[in-house]
């Protein structure tokens, strides 16, 4: 992949992405972070075996994306994640892109409910990972909207199954458009896609967006797109 591809970074940050890598697999920590170190606008600041130590560094280490592996010792990835994105001592709280060999279902689900923002197979090729940390951090799209609708088709049906966190009248507090740019949300399509489909500027709607993930009280897009599932506005 270019470095100076546009397309897959458009809105450089002024400093580096910074990015946590929690592996219990030191080559894996090593290949991840010869990729990531390999671009000019990212660069790994820690790293960590396992969830129990990632906790510690986190409390002590200034980041913006964690990798964080799913089957680790002393405290798993699934574990590590609700932690971090549920106590105000992290804050301000990284992004979190859960990484595994496994496609499980109840992996993805598990991650999804303790509020990652994504979902990356290990296999995945680098250009793939690269991109779900830009896209991460800017937080303007869906991680690889192909595998993402993909996972949540697949988990949708657990989702229906379990007690969900807001009912259908949660959607009562968005406006039409608002649901029906929710919908496409659900569909995978990014801010640029969104634009394109509803014939507005993309500033249009970052501002639908940001008020659709106020409204619901979700952290990010993935988290709306749970909420659209649960509630039933959007099916597999």
């Amino acid at each position: 992949m270019s470095q100076s591809e546009p397309a897959d970074h458009p809105e450089s940050p002024a400093r580096p992405i910074r990015v946590v890598l929690v592996d219990d697999q030191r080559l894996v920590r090593a290949g991840l972070g010869m990729v990531i170190n390999s671009q000019p606008d990212l660069e790994v600041v820690a790293e960590a075996d396992n969830g129990a130590d990632a906790l510690q560094t986190l409390g002590v280490t200034r980041s913006d994306v964690v990798l964080m592996d799913v089957r680790m010792p002393r405290l798993d990835g699934i574990e590590a994640t609700r932690a971090l994105l549920s106590d105000p001592r992290y804050a301000p709280v990284p992004k979190v892109v859960v990484l595994t060999t496994f496609d499980l279902d109840e992996y993805a689900l598990a991650a999804i409910k303790a509020g990652a923002s994504g979902f990356l197979l290990k296999d995945a090729p680098p250009e793939e990972l690269l991109g779900a940390i830009r896209t991460v951090y800017r937080g303007d799209a869906v991680i690889a909207p192909s595998t993402t609708r993909r996972l949540l088709d697949h988990v949708a049906p657990l989702l229906r199954e379990e007690e969900p966190d807001a009912g259908p009248e949660v959607l009562s507090k968005l406006t039409e458009r608002e649901r029906e740019v929710l919908v496409q949300m659900a569909r995978g399509l990014s801010n640029g896609e969104l634009a394109a489909h509803f014939v507005v500027s993309e500033a249009t709607i970052k501002t639908h967006v940001g008020r659709i993930l106020a409204k619901l009280g979700s952290r990010d897009r993935v988290q709306a797109v749970v909420v659209a599932y649960q509630t039933g506005l959007v099916k597999p």
